[in-house]
């Protein structure tokens, strides 16, 4: 007797045995593929989820931060509390050769409830004067031109990368802005670039709606001198950013006659630590999705186990007829997993179809053309295929005991069993 995974009449054996009772094979074929999807729906929504959050994130330095001046607190060195401070071009030149770990140390301006107008047309929005560096810590999203550069910055050009939302408004329209002149503040600029948010992170407001000049500019336009409305803050590599800024504010306060335990003199914002909480979050999330899943997995293939051990039971007399008749040990192995890997299989890979499916829907939804980042709910062909093979062999392993207590039954007593 030839008996192999392979044999067609095999398979129509299994088809036979599992159509014989056909509530018990659904119930335990449900559970697999329910067992299936809800793993493949935990991971590819933990997935989705966490990009979701991480694009946030996007575009955005994420071992960054910024500190800001803010009045005092307690009265020190015969100053009163309350007292109004500024940072200044110096604390920055100094912040930059004391603290090799950081990658970008930059000076910061910024002017809310600005009038931005060209002809008859006119816009509200912010006014940041920042250099080249400040790509540092924000991507921009280009549509058109250039943002600040060097040149723009050492010569204090009168030029200004738009909003996507200022330029619409401005020029309506009009597809390429580029070179015309607008009216900030009641000054001229000749516009060089067009440019939108990259990330769902605004750090200091959005850059669809700002106008972007080079700082000196700034500076010079609104009468700073070595005045620094705040100071941004990119770290180098795996730096601990809290640590550097503890430091700074140190310095700082030293230069500034600001009492060393003065909490609120300056406002620091460490995106660094909100990116690891994110991580974390999202590892737990990660860990309880594989948890349920996992147990999800046992559930079903406990049942598999189970329905084998009643198939093995109910064909007694006929596993021992066919001992009778030649059947070798290994063909009675092979046709007791097969039946199992057969549901296994078929019912696994429905309840993956079904996720995917889902998936695709929760993909779509969250994933708007204008999206600064794909959120990926979707799993890869590797992972579906990993899954499925998990639920196989797993599947193949819960009939191995019943398929062993087959082949050891004696044909005598299978055929006399009752």
């Amino acid at each position: 007797m030839k008996l192999t995974i392979f044999d067609k009449e095999n398979w129509k054996e299994i088809a036979t045995t599992l159509s014989r009772n056909k509530t018990r094979t659904f119930l335990t074929g449900f559970g697999i593929f329910w067992g299936v999807a809800m793993l493949t729906l935990l991971m590819g929504g933990a997935s989705g989820g966490g990009g979701l959050l991480r694009r946030n994130f996007a575009g955005f330095a994420t071992n960054s931060g910024a500190i800001i001046p803010n009045p005092t607190t307690i009265p020190y060195a015969g100053y009163q509390k309350g007292r109004v401070w500024s940072l200044n071009i110096s604390d920055v030149e100094i912040l930059r050769e004391s603290f090799p770990a950081m990658k970008a140390i930059i000076p910061t301006y910024q002017k809310w409830d600005s009038n931005f107008k060209r002809g008859k047309y006119s816009y509200t929005g912010q006014v940041i004067g920042a250099g080249p560096d400040y790509t540092d810590i924000v991507t921009p999203k280009y549509y058109s031109g250039r943002f600040i550069n060097d040149a723009d910055e050492s010569q204090e050009r009168r030029v200004a990368a738009i909003g996507k939302n200022v330029a619409s408004q401005l020029f309506p329209g009009d597809p390429s802005p580029l070179g015309k002149y607008i009216d900030v503040n009641g000054i001229s600029y000749s516009v060089i670039g067009v440019i939108g948010d990259s990330s769902e992170m605004k750090l200091n407001g959005s850059m669809d709606e700002a106008v972007i000049i080079p700082a000196s500019t700034f500076r010079r336009s609104n009468g700073y001198g070595d005045k620094v409305d705040y100071i941004m803050l990119v770290a180098k590599g795996n730096n601990d950013l809290g640590e550097q800024i503890e430091k700074m504010k140190r310095m700082i306060y030293r230069r500034h006659s600001i009492h060393p335990n003065d909490n609120g003199a300056i406002w620091d914002i460490n995106i660094a630590e909100q990116f690891k909480q994110v991580e974390t979050l999202f590892t737990g999330i990660d860990i309880l999705a594989l948890f349920i899943g996992l147990s999800t997995l046992l559930a079903g293939i406990i049942g598999i186990g189970n329905i084998m051990w009643v198939i093995v039971k109910e064909r007694t007399q006929e596993i021992g007829i066919r001992r009778a008749i030649g059947a070798k040990p290994k063909d009675i192995i092979v046709q007791v997993l097969s039946e199992g890997a057969a549901l296994t299989i078929i019912a696994g890979l429905a309840g993956m179809i079904f996720a995917v499916l889902i998936l695709g829907v929760m993909q779509h939804i969250n994933n708007p053309p204008d999206a600064v980042s794909v959120a990926q709910f979707q799993m890869t062909f590797s992972e579906a295929v990993g899954i499925l093979a998990t639920f196989t062999v797993l599947g193949i392993l819960a009939g191995l005991i019943p398929s062993i207590k087959a082949m050891r039954i004696k044909p005598i007593e299978a055929i006399n069993s009752k």
